[in-house]
């Protein structure tokens, strides 16, 4: 089977296509012919600074993956060959909080990840696709998707007739962008492209800013807010960001982290001062992607691609992503 491994500290140039043989599944473990990757930021960063990451010798890269079952192992009960499944983020985070033994679980870094012709699931590491989307749909939902959930729902505890501030149109903010919409929660934008703003607008995002126009745009939430500050911030952009979305939250809000973006420093006590919650978000248990497909079902969410390449063009997908010029998601084809 062909597969592309992390070689070295070459960043996307770096990144090489081999030959490995199909592996056979233990006990508990599914065999997966992938029929889709999907491309986070992550993917990205761990490409291009695998040293500093901890990833030595050759690594296939990318969390998230979506196919169809080739084989089941022995004591496999949960699928069967021909079954369409999605692999989730972490293989060992079934449900409750993230804890010390999730971590090394992580696809793509840690341990291999998706892009490749084959691969191993855990039994309790994948799901089924949801019966209305595609594989290319299913394979952005383990991290952007899921994550985007946990900011608004799960964690975020977000509900109908609240207001939440969503950073930028990547794949997590576009998510949360659908989320809330089908969920009753109004959304103020943020964007640096009238062109993006234009594409949220018709996915239902109630207030559009122009960052790159109003630099202060922390100003314009309030405005949009009368004052008040949004209950809940989605927060992509990192230190760089995070001292304005403070002050766009109101007293007693919330901010969900699960980006680093952008650089900077930050002075907390506004945070404080604020009694703001300020929660890291990392992905999210294979119980709350249960939770999440359920609503993707419900009201019939299809995930917004920006871009597919073929497998053999994989670094491609990975410059799109570091042009930054997409709106959502860009997968892989396999």
């Amino acid at each position: 089977m062909k597969v592309w491994v992390i070689s070295g500290d070459g960043g996307i140039d770096g990144l090489q296509m081999i030959e490995r043989d199909v592996p056979k599944p233990g006990p508990g473990e599914i065999l997966v012919r992938l029929k889709a990757n999907s491309i986070n930021y992550r993917d990205l960063a761990t490409i291009k600074n695998a040293g500093a990451r901890g990833i030595k010798g050759q690594r296939i890269p990318n969390s998230d993956g979506a196919g169809i079952v080739e084989e089941v192992g022995p004591g496999v009960t949960a699928f069967a060959a021909g079954d369409r499944v999605v692999g989730t983020f972490f293989q060992n985070w079934l449900s409750g909080s993230i804890h010390d033994g999730v971590m090394p679980s992580a696809l793509g870094g840690p341990i291999d990840g998706l892009l490749c012709e084959y691969a191993l699931l855990k039994e309790w590491g994948a799901l089924h696709v949801p019966a209305h989307l595609s594989f290319e749909e299913a394979a952005t939902l383990p991290c952007a998707g899921l994550t985007a959930w946990h900011c608004l729902i799960d964690g975020g505890k977000a509900r109908a007739g609240q207001t939440a501030l969503l950073l930028g149109t990547g794949g997590v903010s576009i998510f949360a962008q659908q989320i809330a919409n089908a969920s009753g929660i109004r959304t103020i934008l943020t964007s640096s492209s009238d062109e993006k703003l234009a594409r949220a607008q018709s996915l239902g995002a109630d207030v559009l800013i122009n960052y790159r126009n109003h630099p202060n745009w922390e100003e314009k939430v309030m405005e949009a807010t009368d004052g008040r500050g949004v209950d809940l911030v989605v927060e992509v952009g990192g230190a760089g960001t995070l001292e304005k979305s403070v002050a766009s939250a109101r007293v007693g809000g919330r901010i969900s982290l699960v980006g680093v973006l952008t650089g900077g420093q930050m002075d907390p006590t506004s945070i404080m001062r604020k009694s703001i919650t300020l929660q890291g978000i990392y992905v999210g248990p294979r119980d709350m992607f249960e939770r999440m497909n359920a609503a993707l079902v419900q009201n019939k969410i299809h995930p917004v691609i920006d871009a597919s390449v073929e497998f053999k063009d994989a670094k491609e997908a990975y410059r799109m992503m570091e042009k930054a010029g997409h709106i959502g998601k860009i997968v892989v084809t396999i």
